[in-house]
């Protein structure tokens, strides 16, 4: 690769997560039952936070996207014996897999910038939904493959958006994250416009689910162009983002033969505002069941290991 930051994160990420499972394990090494049992997935990466970065701040912005990840991670997830055809399962699990692994460096980098020292185990297991900042449209129930898609398509075109722009963050760890991020969602981006394009421009029944699969979207959109102090302070502006996702979605929209949604009229504050709005905590009723089944062993058991 030619970004050195970037190699740096992949070869910490990746090579001590083989290595982890090729070491011997003595009688009383015991690994977290509802963990991974890996070190910290920033190990070996330079943490101290540059001068004039603020923790808390940095810390905030991390939490953002990494509740994104997990929650949307969670949501591709429950495809799985679901999906049309084996293909999609696997290709639906891997995006997740992408995401999850997203979310474990942004909230690692989370507990070390706030200065808690708080793992990803934390933040993904030990909090309740009002402590989430995820935006609202992840929550949202899967619906049928037309409107996951859809979903999929809008979320990952935005969040590409804005990983583009942190590229250029301030914090070189959080850089990093960002610049491996966006080569993974460049691959969720295409895979999702493909579906969306073959649904809308195939039988009349897949062309009527995946119209109003997209337009479903249209009340949670607004969020998605809210003021977010927590990533624009790093460089990640909405507009920008959202003007990146409009061009996909026109793109995108042009070859299915489907309308492209955009964010509801409200008045002088965004739809989202005035209602459930996750980076202020405030979410859907879909978030406290998704959590409850992704945390039930690790509230279950709270010191379990095996």
């Amino acid at each position: 690769m030619d970004d050195p930051v970037d190699d740096t994160v992949d070869d910490t990420v990746d090579d001590h997560v083989y290595l982890s499972l090729a070491e011997g394990h003595a009688d009383n090494d015991a690994r977290w039952a509802f963990g991974t049992g890996f070190t910290d997935p920033l190990h070996g990466v330079d943490t101290a936070l540059p001068a004039g970065v603020d923790g808390p701040a940095l810390a905030a912005c991390c939490l953002a996207l990494g509740d994104d990840a997990l929650v949307s991670a969670q949501r591709l997830a429950e495809w799985c014996t679901r999906a049309p055809e084996l293909e999609e399962e696997l290709a639906l699990a891997n995006i997740g897999l992408d995401l999850l692994g997203q979310a474990r460096l942004l909230y690692s980098r989370a507990g070390q910038a706030d200065g808690s020292g708080r793992g990803e185990d934390h933040y993904a297991y030990l909090r309740g939904p009002s402590e989430f900042r995820n935006v609202c449209l992840a929550e949202l129930p899967n619906g049928d493959f037309a409107a996951s898609v859809a979903r999929l398509l809008v979320l990952s075109a935005w969040r590409l958006a804005l990983l583009e722009q942190l590229i250029d963050a301030p914090d070189p760890v959080l850089a990093a994250i960002a610049a491996k991020g966006a080569k993974e969602l460049h691959y969720h981006r295409q895979y999702a416009a493909e579906w969306v394009v073959r649904l809308g421009d195939g039988t009349v029944e897949s062309h009527r689910r995946m119209r109003d699969g997209m337009a479903a979207l249209a009340p949670q959109l607004a969020e998605l162009l809210a003021p977010d102090a927590a990533l624009e302070r790093f460089g990640a502006r909405p507009t920008p983002a959202w003007e990146a996702v409009t061009a996909v979605l026109r793109t995108v929209g042009e070859a299915a033969r489907i309308p492209v949604p955009g964010p509801e009229p409200a008045g002088p504050e965004p739809a989202s505002l005035v209602g459930p709005f996750g980076r202020a905590g405030r979410h859907t009723e879909h978030l406290a069941p998704l959590l409850a089944e992704l945390q039930s062993v690790a509230r279950a058991h709270p010191d379990g290991v095996w």
